[in-house]
């Protein structure tokens, strides 16, 4: 099954206050290309679960965000997703904070069909203070110990980004990570992979070894090929982060003003081509 498509035909299935997982980790291989077809379309009022970067920071930032389930929020060489950061203090959306080990749990709970699965993580820690919704049960086995049920996560869409991909849905991350791009496939009802380069399924051993095919078809409902569709974070070995980038839109947090100018200039345009043009002329302009 052929199964391409577009950045705007995956948005037009996505409805208000749906519960979206986002790939990737920190600044890291995130689908942001999909991210920024969502910030040009009238959604709202989305629970986002992420290992969190600049999709959360502007997702945020654009008021769509009404939940958060989140391990972090970091643009990595940005220690703080400022953003992220000014919707938190503000208010802005209501949080789950999780330990990221309860995060991969609640993840692989969904994805095994389970309600929830017993972990250590998160206990004596103030994960628990803070999210009181959270229950412990104990071991019916003779060591009788308290762990953590950590429920299940689920999702109704997940969005992802691969180096490689096929037609069919097959994705091959060549990066040093997987992160855990498979458990938010598996545990969303619709998926959804962008990567940079469309390859014959004969070609994937020619950029490695089948380790590095973490998706599957059986896990991907639509692939779409978005050539620098993970900028401005990294996406190795295709390209490293967008530094000087990532410092302009860090900046962008400083006020209202800035705000609106960063998003007047790179987001509140027509099409990820339109993005890839007006981030070319801000470089060739001396950045």
């Amino acid at each position: 099954m052929d199964k391409r498509t577009t950045a705007a035909a995956v948005v037009a299935e996505l409805r208000d206050g749906m519960t979206l997982g986002i790939g990737g980790w920190g600044s890291r291989r995130k689908p942001m290309a999909l991210v920024r077809e969502i910030l040009r379309s009238p959604l709202k009022e989305l629970t986002v679960v992420s290992y969190g970067g600049p999709d959360v920071g502007l997702l945020c930032a654009a008021g769509k965000v009404e939940k958060l389930v989140y391990g972090f929020v970091s643009l990595d060489s940005i220690p703080l997703e400022p953003h992220f950061r000014k919707a938190r203090q503000a208010g802005a959306f209501e949080a789950a904070e999780l330990d990221e080990g309860m995060l991969q749990w609640g993840l692989y709970a969904a994805a095994c069909r389970l309600p929830f699965l017993p972990t250590r993580a998160g206990l004596g820690s103030d994960v628990m203070r803070i999210n009181p919704h959270l229950k412990c049960v104990k071991s019916p086995y003779a060591d009788g110990e308290e762990l953590v049920a950590m429920p299940a996560i689920e999702l109704d869409v997940a969005i992802v980004h691969m180096n490689r991909a096929d037609v069919h849905g097959n994705g091959q991350f060549l990066g040093p990570d997987p992160y855990f791009d498979d458990l938010f496939c598996m545990a969303a009802k619709r998926r959804f992979l962008s990567c940079e380069k469309i390859v014959d399924t004969r070609e994937f051993s020619k950029y490695g070894s089948f380790h590095t095919l973490k998706l599957h078809r059986a896990m991907v409902d639509g692939v779409v090929e978005t050539p620098g569709g993970a900028h401005f974070t990294e996406c190795p070995p295709d390209y490293g982060r967008d530094e000087a980038f990532q410092k302009e839109y860090a900046a962008s947090a400083r006020d209202d003003e800035s705000w609106r100018a960063f998003r007047t200039r790179f987001l509140d345009l027509d099409s990820e081509a339109a993005y890839q043009e007006a981030v070319r002329a801000w470089r060739g302009a001396g950045r």
